[in-house]
C-alpha cells in the first residue's frame, strides 16, 4: 500500500536526519576548527557518496554487512541476524549516502562565524565547549537547518542504495520511491502518478517549512 510505503519513507527520513544532525555537528566542528594531518582525506571521504554511483556504494555496504566481512560477522554475532534486507540496514545505508548533504552545510556555517567572536569569548573566559554552545551554535542555525532540509529531502527520494541494501520488502524496506518503481513496472501509471505526486508534495512542504523557519530565526 502507498500509505505504508509513505510512512516508512517518513520514518527513514526523520531518523536519518536526527542521526546525521549529531554526526554533522561533530564532523563539522572537526573540519572547521581542528587541524590535523589527513584532513583533506577526511573531507574527500565525506564527499565520496556524492560522486560514487549508488550501485558502487550499495555494493560495498552490502559487502560490509555480509558474513564475508569482519564487521558483518561481528554484527551478526552481536544481534543474531544480518542487517541486510532490514530497516536497520537501509537506515545505515541512508546515513552513509546522505552524509555529505548533512556535513558540508554545517561545516560551512561553522566556518562563517567570525573568528573575532570566538576570540572575544575566550577573552571572557569561555571554555571551548562553552564557546561552541554559546557563540558558534547560535550563529550557525541557518546552516544547520539547511543541512536538515537537504538530508530529509534527499532521503525521501533515495532509491538505488536502498533497493540494493534492503531489497523490496513491503512494510520493512519498501520506501515510496521503490513503490513508485514497482507501480511503473506493473504499468499501473495512475497509482504511480498518485504516489509520485505525494512524494513531490511531501518533499516540497518539508523544504518550505524548514526554509521558512530558517528565515524566521536568522533573518536570511
Amino acid at each position: 500500500m502507498m500509505e505504508e510505503a509513505l510512512l516508512l519513507s517518513l520514518k527513514l527520513s526523520v531518523l536519518t536526519t536526527l542521526i546525521l544532525l549529531v554526526i554533522s555537528m561533530a564532523l563539522g566542528y572537526v573540519l572547521s576548527f581542528v587541524s590535523f594531518p589527513g584532513k583533506g582525506l577526511l573531507e574527500a571521504l565525506v564527499l565520496l557518496p556524492i560522486v560514487l554511483p549508488p550501485t558502487v556504494l550499495g555494493f560495498y555496504i552490502i559487502y560490509a554487512l555480509s558474513r564475508e566481512s569482519p564487521l558483518g560477522e561481528f554484527i551478526e554475532a552481536l544481534t543474531g541476524r544480518s542487517l541486510l534486507f532490514s530497516f536497520e540496514g537501509i537506515l545505515l545505508a541512508s546515513v552513509i549516502y546522505s552524509l555529505p548533504f548533512g556535513v558540508f552545510p554545517v561545516r560551512d556555517a561553522f566556518q562563517s562565524v567570525h573568528r573575532r567572536y570566538i576570540e572575544i569569548a575566550h577573552v571572557f573566559g569561555y571554555s571551548a565547549v562553552e564557546t561552541f554552545f554559546r557563540v558558534v551554535l547560535p550563529l550557525s542555525w541557518g546552516g544547520i537547518l539547511t543541512s536538515c532540509a537537504l538530508v530529509f529531502a534527499h532521503t525521501m527520494g533515495e532509491f538505488g542504495v536502498i533497493l540494493m541494501v534492503g531489497g523490496n520488502i513491503p512494510g520493512e524496506t519498501q520506501t515510496l520511491s521503490i513503490y513508485i518503481y514497482d507501480e511503473v513496472q506493473a504499468l499501473n501509471y495512475e497509482e504511480a502518478h498518485r504516489a509520485s505526486l505525494t512524494l513531490l508534495l511531501v518533499s516540497l512542504i518539508s523544504l518550505s517549512v524548514v526554509f521558512f523557519l530558517r528565515r524566521r530565526w536568522t533573518g536570511r
